[in-house]
């Protein structure tokens, strides 16, 4: 990968003002904190968001504390990079690294406390999960072959998913909602993340065709 001419596509709704807020964010932070603090916090939240799922299957209190973390999440792992970029203490390819091993392990861990929330069932959870890795595998596998970071994909990236994963959690804590289909009981996650699932691999699926097809094309064999 040639991180100096490596593309970033971020085209998410949020990214203008999402990119203007941390980099005004970042130039105010204090010099003692770094971005490789805010990477362990990023991966701290996730940790402390997952357990507080798994509590929230005693106390729907921990729905709430799932939220707060999600918060700390999307500061650390969202300001990282642009502490590094901003300060000009760029560390391209450990920073790729670190940050992308620690977003499977978080996503892996989220999942795995919703799974023992009960609010979302584990086969849909584990399907999500494998969509999500799947997903993430053939971006990295893109950046590398393509020299293109696709941060955001339909206008979302990970900052609008946490944005809907904190409005479902509030919903889900004042009225539980559930639906029946086909004589089965389903609950707000079960619907969201099966959805969410199919849409992934979907999103997989078309995009590694995509892309395949572009690299036949660059060095077709006369």
């Amino acid at each position: 990968m040639s991180t100096a001419t490596t593309v970033r596509v971020q085209e998410s709704l949020l990214a203008p003002l999402e990119k203007r807020a941390l980099i005004w964010i970042a130039q105010r932070l204090p010099g003692a904190v770094n971005s490789d603090h805010l990477t362990v916090l990023g991966i701290s939240s996730m940790v402390a968001a997952s357990l507080a799922y798994w509590y929230s299957s005693a106390n729907p209190i921990g729905l709430w504390i799932v939220n707060i973390c999600l918060i700390l999440n999307w500061f650390g792992d969202s300001l990282d990079g642009t502490v590094a970029r901003v300060r000009n203490r760029q560390r391209p390819r450990y920073g790729y690294y670190v940050d992308h091993v620690v977003d499977v392990v978080a996503i892996s861990l989220l999942m795995g406390g919703m799974a023992l929330s009960g609010h979302l069932r584990p086969v849909i959870a584990a399907f999500f999960l494998v969509g999500y890795l799947l997903l993430s595998s053939e971006v990295f596998l893109a950046t590398h072959s393509l020299n293109k970071f696709q941060i955001s994909f339909f206008k979302f990236s990970p900052t609008e998913l946490r944005i809907l994963l904190i409005i479902g959690n509030l919903f889900v804590y004042y009225m539980d909602p559930q639906v029946s289909l086909f004589g089965d009981t389903l609950q707000l996650y079960d619907i969201g993340f099966g959805i969410g699932a199919a849409g992934v691999l979907l999103i997989f699926a078309v995009t590694a065709i995509r892309h395949t097809v572009q690299l036949y094309d660059e060095e077709r064999l006369d």
